[in-house]
């Protein structure tokens, strides 16, 4: 189980995770992912990174198991490390791809909802499965995915979209077999990389500024709801009607 770095091309950085089975992360594996975005991204020799997984999925969000073990303070952890990861892609000092296979679900929403582009396979579903769970949060990401009234049914139902579907809906560049994801992913890192390294920080620090949402604020504002579904007992409950897996 790790985050890791690796540069397969000069100026682009991949970091990949790896939590199997389902890369459900646990605490310390969001504050491993968010050390890792803002240390490639802080490297002079980096213009582009690539955000990636192994396994059978991108992403499954929280690690369920750990938070029933661990009770109020795993919360707060898993909520402060989500927290990090997010803001670690959105702030990256250069652009962000992400590269998605099979499922995308939860905080792996949170992650390419943060992105600067979205590389996928044609077997790869998003989707916030979170009021099944017991949860709520990365509305704001989502957001940033399709329009403002799919989120909110999608929200509501805890139904997934495929990556054709994002595709139609412009918040995905580009949809690749599952053999040609990664070539596909530093296609576009390769294009994004022969730009001018400095001018590459300052364009994501000016696109940054110009966001309408403050994707920060905005998804500490969700958090908060989280937490008191946990304090009211509402997440238990219905995480006592769920599985252990995911999040």
């Amino acid at each position: 189980m790790a985050v890791s770095t690796s540069s397969p091309e000069k100026g682009i950085s991949v970091v990949t995770v790896d939590f199997p089975p389902v890369n459900a992360l646990p605490v310390s594996g969001w504050f491993a992912l968010a050390d890792a975005v803002r240390a490639a991204g802080r490297d002079p020799r980096t213009r582009c990174v690539v955000l990636a997984a192994e396994g059978r999925g991108f992403n499954a969000g929280v690690d369920i198991k750990e938070i029933r073990a661990g009770g109020a303070s795993t919360l707060v952890g898993a909520n402060r490390g989500c927290f990090e990861a997010f803001a670690a892609v959105y702030e990256c000092e250069v652009p962000v791809v992400a590269e998605v296979h099979g499922f995308c679900l939860g905080g792996g929403v949170g992650l390419v909802g943060n992105a600067d582009a979205i590389v996928a396979s044609d077997d790869a579903v998003f989707g916030l499965p979170e009021l099944d769970r017991g949860a709520l949060g990365a509305a704001t990401h989502l957001a940033r995915l399709v329009p403002q009234h799919l989120m909110r049914a999608l929200y509501y139902t805890s139904r997934t979209v495929t990556a054709g579907e994002l595709l139609a809906h412009g918040s995905v560049w580009r949809v690749t077999a599952r053999a040609e994801l990664r070539a596909g992913a530093l296609e576009l890192a390769r294009e994004i990389a022969a730009k001018d390294g400095e001018l590459l920080r300052l364009a994501k620090a000016a696109i940054n500024g110009i966001d309408p949402v403050d994707v920060r604020r905005a998804y500490r504002f969700e958090q908060g709801f989280t937490f008191e579904a946990s304090a009211l007992g509402v997440a238990d409950r219905v995480r006592d009607t769920f599985g252990t897996e995911g999040g």
